[in-house]
């Protein structure tokens, strides 16, 4: 399918008729191109205006992060190449049935409204001032959680991890127990085409070397990755946080124990493509195993067509001046709750840092033992919520467990999530026209 420049034509008028009733000839139609095509992603186009518009976004907040600025044409070429990825991610979550329907769409907006202890309308109104329009926000807001529910169905949800890997990973962390184990890190990653072909291969390698020459020539490493890295977080800088080593590929793992604060890696090999890394930081003689847990128990009512915000949040305040006064909150979570833990009088029993939502546990890590909080809202609904005791423990076995599936499935998720999206953009047809000025 041909593709065709979209193009305005702005036809000057022609001129009042002679006396003679001879038409005067019409002045040459004058063209101005106002957009066009700039890639074709399966049966859909990229234009220069998408384009343009995203990489204005990606320049002001590159400046803000005061990251020296590549070349223009460096930067467009990524910015372009996120656009490829991201709109065969939605063909496909389209074609696949993943949707997220219209009210599910509005109260994530609110809560990222509420998390910017916003309004709506006061959300709506920075959005504008920062020249984004509302509705445009919420669509990108809707891509944004297609791509994560694509990612956890395509990736996320088919990862395994076996009981003998976990005893592996136990007995490893147990050996490392008197090593620095976190890592700050940044990243590069020259993607590789599957099936590559030894030319291929060739280049993107000189390319990946081209980066760790660049850097020891001082360039900065946030540029070198705005320019040429095709990882997700590459408009960041590569930035990829602090990590423990539990978190990383043992290929990684291998190549930081060489490395000191402020150095990069030699280029790395891995199944999605060439790597450098830039070790930022180094903490910690291993993560600690004593950790403070809280029993907490709450009273959860959620809201619906009958229960608004309002009373909900009227209900819990005169659950609170009751107990307050002496009524047990026990039995007013039985008589009350909306939560399963109802029946055992809104118990939790002894929590662990991570394991709630963070609106919940900003509340419960601010109260003394049998204070109750003002009603809290979480996006499951208005808590009460009261902390009983607080110990500092030793984590069990079953949790060291725990910690362990969930360590090893977020480092084969960053792996695995890596090659789907280079399969993903391996088996999108693309067409690039860039370079057609």
């Amino acid at each position: 399918m041909r593709f065709h420049l979209i193009i305005l034509l702005v036809t000057a008028c022609s001129s009042a008729l002679a006396q003679s009733g001879r038409p005067e000839q019409a002045p040459a139609a004058r063209i101005a191109l106002i957009d066009r095509i700039v890639a074709v992603v399966n049966k859909e186009v990229i234009t220069q205006y998408e384009l343009a518009e995203r990489l204005n976004r990606v320049l002001k907040e590159l400046q803000r992060r005061e990251t020296s600025l590549p070349d223009r044409s460096e930067i467009e070429r990524q910015v372009l190449e996120r656009l490829i990825i991201e709109k065969a991610q939605l063909q496909y979550a389209r074609e696949t049935g993943v949707r997220v329907d219209d009210l599910e769409l509005d109260r994530t907006v609110n809560r990222v409204a509420e998390g910017n202890k916003l309004s709506l309308s006061e959300f709506r109104q920075t959005l504008e001032r920062d020249a984004i329009g509302f509705d445009r926000f919420r669509e990108e807001l809707r891509n944004e959680i297609l791509m994560n529910r694509l990612r956890d169905r395509e990736v996320t949800g088919k990862i395994t991890v076996s009981e003998g890997e976990i005893e592996n990973f136990l007995l490893e962390q147990g050996e490392r127990k008197d090593t620095a184990t976190e890592y700050k890190l940044a990243h590069i990653l020259v993607r590789v085409p599957e099936q590559a072909t030894p030319e291929q291969l060739d280049t993107r390698r000189a390319r990946a070397e081209e980066v760790v020459k660049r850097f020891r020539d001082g360039t900065d490493f946030a540029q070198l990755a705005a320019a040429y890295s095709d990882a997700p977080d590459a408009l960041q800088g590569g930035v990829m946080g602090w990590r423990s080593q539990e978190r990383l590929p043992e290929l990684f793992v291998e190549a930081l124990a060489k490395l000191k604060p402020g150095d990069v890696s030699s280029v790395l090999r891995s199944p999605a493509g060439f790597h450098v890394l830039k070790l930022v930081e180094l903490r910690g003689a291993g993560a600690p195993l004593l950790v403070e847990q809280a029993h907490v128990r709450h009273v959860l009512l959620r809201t619906n067509e009958l229960v608004s915000e309002d009373e909900a949040k009227r209900k819990l305040m005169s659950l609170r001046e009751r107990i307050v006064n002496g009524v047990n909150f026990a039995e007013l979570a039985r008589l009350n709750s909306d939560d399963s833990s109802a029946s055992r009088g809104g118990d939790l029993g002894w929590v662990y840092p991570g394991d709630t939502v963070p609106e919940f546990e900003r509340a419960f890590m601010e109260l003394k033992p049998m204070e109750v909080s003002q009603p809290v809202k979480t996006p499951f609904g208005w808590h009460l919520i009261q902390v009983l005791e607080r110990r500092t423990a030793d984590m069990s076995s079953e949790r060291r467990r725990i910690e362990a599936r969930k360590a090893l499935l977020e480092r084969k998720g960053d792996e695995a999530y890596q090659e789907w999206l280079r399969q993903l953009r391996d088996r999108a047809y693309v067409e690039l026209r860039l370079e057609e000025r």
